[in-house]
């Protein structure tokens, strides 16, 4: 048995922890366990009950008002890792500055980040957004034309990115990427990018960013691309999404071909 003196001894100790770790604790209770017990109370996933509450506050064929109520529900009721709204708006420069006409989504979730792609797109572009979970493709769906966007601006693509990549030039019809956007499968970072190498759809000055390459993290990925030399490449830093305390960061590459 433990002796009184000595758990008191670990106290401060574990106040430390507390301290240092509060926020992760924080995330963990928004992102998991209030999840499960909505899921369980309402029958309803959480990509349902976020679409339930943009569907009863935003204006539906403004972009703006769609995101401003993502945000609100992200922020205030239920956890969601879309990119948001301060790392959104690094997206944001991003696109107007590069002006893209062919632009790919590698990971839609449910529409975020696609409505947020897709306002900032020149006339004539075309968004290219991949999903590979069929529920939240069915949201992600709902929420594009809510925001107003056809077809011929947003097809979404039902599939994994492995499966997708290596037929977009044959069955899609592309000759070039202008600009992806990286926020999947974190795992899925490293060889999705090997493969839009290999497909030949990158050109020089195509612009890849990718999310969350500090937190959740995506190590290997970004090993790659400070060594492979195919790329000029920055960390914009900046906290999670929704939360406050935790180091985060998006990556800019501009492919500049091999030399």
């Amino acid at each position: 048995m433990v002796s009184p003196a000595i758990a008191l001894a670990f106290i401060p100790l574990l106040l430390t922890i507390i301290i240092r770790c509060r926020y992760y604790f924080v995330l963990f209770y928004r992102a998991v366990l209030v999840r499960i017990w909505k899921d369980c109370v309402t029958g309803l996933s959480r990509e349902e009950r976020a679409y339930q509450y943009v569907l009863t506050h935003a204006t539906p064929g403004d972009p703006d008002s769609i995101l401003d109520a993502f945000d609100v529900w992200c922020s205030k009721v239920e956890f969601i890792s879309n990119i948001g709204p301060k790392k959104g708006k690094i997206l944001d420069r991003l696109l107007m500055e590069q002006s893209p006409l062919t632009v790919l989504e590698l990971g839609a979730h449910c529409g975020y980040s696609t409505v947020r792609i897709a306002r900032s797109l020149p006339l004539g572009a075309r968004l290219y957004s991949l999903e590979m979970d069929a529920r939240n493709a069915v949201i992600a769906e709902k929420i594009i034309r809510l925001a107003g966007f056809d077809d011929d601006t947003v097809e979404l693509i039902v599939n994994p990115s492995d499966e997708v990549i290596p037929l977009l030039r044959s069955d899609y019809g592309l000759e070039r990427l202008d600009f992806v956007f990286m926020d999947h499968w974190k795992k899925c970072y490293l060889p999705d990018l090997q493969m839009l190498e290999g497909s030949g759809l990158l050109g020089k000055g195509s612009m890849i960013v990718a999310d969350n390459v500090l937190f959740p993290g995506a190590p290997k990925f970004l090993r790659y691309i400070r060594k492979s030399g195919l790329y000029e490449w920055k960390v914009h830093r900046a906290t999670l999404e929704y939360s406050k305390g935790i180091r985060d960061g998006m990556a800019e590459l501009v492919y500049q071909g091999i030399k």
